[in-house]
């Protein structure tokens, strides 16, 4: 009972953390994307801890640990980026290596540098790493106003209906994009959608806010 509750109290911790990082995305909309990457890579580090607890193989662990444990200490250590690029060459979690990469790349604002790091992850298999490395690639194309690229590649996502990802998060990065493309009237739908269908999550909230906006910004000023 006891394991139960420090486990509870430690995803606690961590939904709060979450929490506290969309407050901040909430009052700085153009750093949206940028925070992303950020809220990336604490989800991928905290789903990467929980996979080294349940491993049985002792050196895809250690492999594991080093990945993560490289990239957040690259803040501190930014000589440590070819160590992790090296490593993100290499082995089974080459994947996740070339994620984390292109998340240090996108915080340093090199885009084209992130964008070179997730276009080296193979196109199989279609999991959780696989859909992060595709939402990231996105954020990237819009950061770099190539929103047409971010637009097609979140239609695959959606058209593929994914177990291993929240569809809401790609709905709502959907409707950035349209948004900042200049359709607005698309990206109102879009946004509808996800606050209709998502109206617990964060993005189905901030959905709301973002139409809200668009719906203000419709009406004739007197």
């Amino acid at each position: 009972m006891k394991k139960i509750v420090r486990k509870q109290l430690k995803g606690d911790e961590f939904v709060s953390t979450l929490t506290k990082v969309f407050q901040f995305v909430k009052k700085r909309t153009k750093e949206m994307i940028i925070v992303g990457a950020a809220v990336v890579f604490f989800v991928l580090l905290y789903f990467g801890l929980r996979f080294i607890q349940a491993q049985n193989v002792k050196k895809e662990s250690q492999v594991l640990s080093r990945l993560l444990e490289l990239r957040s200490e690259l803040a501190t250590n930014p000589e440590d980026l070819a160590k992790l690029e090296q490593m993100a060459g290499n082995g089974k979690l080459s994947r996740l290596g070339y994620v984390l990469v292109a998340t240090y790349w996108v915080d340093k604002g090199d885009l084209a540098k992130a964008k070179a790091a997730l276009e080296k992850i193979p196109s199989g298999p279609k999991d959780f790493l696989y859909y992060q490395a595709e939402d990231l690639l996105g954020q990237v194309n819009s950061l770099e106003k190539n929103y047409d690229q971010a637009i097609a590649i979140y239609n695959k996502i959606v058209e593929e209906k994914p177990k291993d990802y929240a569809l809401d998060v790609i709905l709502f990065h959907k409707a950035a994009a349209l948004e900042g493309k200049g359709e607005r009237q698309e990206a109102m739908t879009v946004y509808k959608k996800v606050q209709e269908e998502f109206p617990q999550s964060y993005y189905g909230f901030d959905a709301a806010e973002r139409v809200r906006k668009l719906e203000a910004a419709q009406q004739p000023s007197l």
